[in-house]
């Protein structure tokens, strides 16, 4: 049973359950939130009207609860809106918020080398045929960050078939995809056989690519093992051991820079560890290869800045911290490029190693998800078929 008290003043609302707990809901949001037909287009919810049409001095008159809705009536318009209280409790604010910052939100979840054994994949001919499979590999990306996929077709521009089955490709001065390989004079040293140490992608964008897509076609060479590290689980440690370098890392912007090509100069001025305004770990920018000179840190705490970047890569480069494998011809790896770190051992000259990658958003992987959720929700209310 849930109850309904409104202030004499009309200013707001409180849902009560029958354990006594209440949210509380202010009468403007209330009315900018509104689903009716006047305020929602009904086909795809987007608002017709703006906060300027709504009164200023919106009041709830009366409110009551039932058969599961709230219905209020609001002046000065003298309207009746009814809500969905499964829908209010949903979209209530009225919660202890974490103020901590370096907090992350429930829907994914932070691991070091422990991953090992339990690795997310999929498999590419059950998530292109399977809405299910396809839901349930995209969770597995937005929950960890990354995740690989297996027995997909070795053929030039298979990764596009990848980024299809979630959104699109962010075409960059790399091209709509770009090679891996080995090359003479190199624009990038990921075109050599070095070892590259943990890194995110194109920190020198502004935006970021969000994902990236690393794609198998040939791995004969010794050595070459892929590798990836979640940078949000690098930056939990280092709050733990450091909570003021933690903060001089998220509070000073660090710079980056890209000119390897003729025509091309990249630069963005962005925290190595970005936080929401309410300390949620947003984003990881880290890349040694691109990191430009830092200016930006006062004089009297640059030694301690660069004391907890160095830190920072020390935690990266832990081994405990790594999830390696070497992919096979057909194998590929997604990763969320504003989380997870990646790298590659070194390889020898001997046999080749051929991957191609790309840049999808994760916006994309996101709303596909969202909507394969959304219909595994509607298709469970069904009723049974007879």
């Amino acid at each position: 049973m849930v109850k309904v008290d409104v202030q004499p003043d009309g200013s707001m609302l409180a849902l009560r359950d029958a354990r006594g707990e209440s949210l509380r809901f202010h009468a403007i949001w209330l009315r900018d939130n509104a689903w009716d037909a006047a305020t929602r287009a009904p086909g795809n919810g987007q608002r017709l009207i703006a906060l300027r049409d709504i009164p200023p001095d919106t009041r709830i008159l009366s409110a009551v609860v039932h058969s599961g809705l709230l219905t209020v009536h609001f002046a000065p318009e003298d309207k009746r809106v009814d809500y969905d209280i499964a829908w209010l409790r949903a979209h209530a604010y009225d919660r202890v918020a974490p103020r901590t910052s370096g907090w992350t939100s429930d829907s994914i979840t932070t691991w070091d080398r422990g991953l090992m054994d339990a690795v997310p994949i999929g498999d590419f001919g059950a998530v292109q045929r399977d809405p299910a499979a396809l839901r349930a590999w995209l969770a597995q990306v937005r929950r960890y960050g990354f995740a690989k996929l297996a027995g997909g077709p070795v053929e030039p521009g298979a990764l596009l078939q990848v980024a299809a089955l979630f959104g699109f490709v962010r075409e960059t001065n790399y091209g709509v995809y770009f090679e891996v390989r080995t090359e003479v004079n190199p624009t990038n040293l990921a075109y050599t056989g070095l070892g590259l140490q943990a890194h995110t992608d194109n920190p020198y964008r502004d935006p970021v690519p969000t994902m990236q897509i690393l794609y198998c076609l040939e791995n004969s060479a010794e050595g070459g093992e892929s590798m990836v590290v979640d940078g949000f689980r690098a930056a939990q440690r280092l709050k733990a051991e450091n909570p003021a370098g933690f903060d001089l890392l998220t509070q000073h912007c660090a710079r980056y820079e890209y000119a390897g090509e003729a025509g091309v100069c990249l630069r963005a001025r962005r925290p190595m560890i970005e936080l929401a305004p309410d300390g949620e770990i947003v984003a990881i920018r880290f890349n040694n290869r691109s990191t430009a000179a830092i200016t930006d840190v006062p004089f009297d705490r640059m030694a301690d800045y660069y004391a907890a970047y160095r830190r920072l890569g020390e935690i990266i480069d832990d081994p405990a911290m790594e999830v390696s494998f070497k992919l096979e011809p057909g194998e590929c790896f997604i990763v969320d490029n504003t989380r997870i770190l990646h790298a590659r051992k070194g390889y020898c000259g001997t046999g080749k190693r051929w991957l191609q990658g790309c840049y999808p958003d994760k916006d994309g992987l996101l709303s596909t998800l969202a909507a394969l959720e959304r219909q595994q929700r509607q298709a469970g209310q069904q009723p049974a078929a007879a």
